[in-house]
């Protein structure tokens, strides 16, 4: 393996964890890692509302992990490669409890839950 190329590389390692590292954000990655989505789609997916998975998906275009391409009035989202989906599944499998199967399509709404911006 070679040597790290510096504090550089720890950076955008961090910046990458920092930017999985909310429960939408990370449930965002896992439904686009089944293929493109609207926002629409995210919302119903997920339960969240439309603010909220903008506000998601504007952190995670930032940093590279996804990109956008209008089509029409909408725009679709999808990964821009399969490490972020990798990193995504690997941190849900090793966040569940042993002998209970790992949730892939994000946080359940429940009622009077409210939404949590990260």
């Amino acid at each position: 393996m070679a040597p790290s190329d510096g504090a550089g590389d720890l950076d955008a390692a961090c910046e990458l964890l920092r930017a999985l590292g909310a429960p939408h954000r990370l449930a965002i990655v896992l439904q686009l890692s089944e293929g493109t989505r609207c926002v629409h789609e995210l919302v119903d997916a997920l339960g969240i509302s439309q603010s909220l998975a903008s506000q998601h998906l504007r952190v995670l275009r930032a940093c590279g992990l996804v990109t956008s391409v209008r089509r029409g009035k909408e725009t679709a989202y999808s990964l821009t490669g399969g490490h972020a989906s990798r990193i995504a599944r690997d941190a849900l499998a090793h966040g569940t409890p042993p002998g209970r199967p790992a949730r892939t399509h994000g946080p359940q709404p429940t009622a009077g839950r409210r939404e949590h911006r990260s």
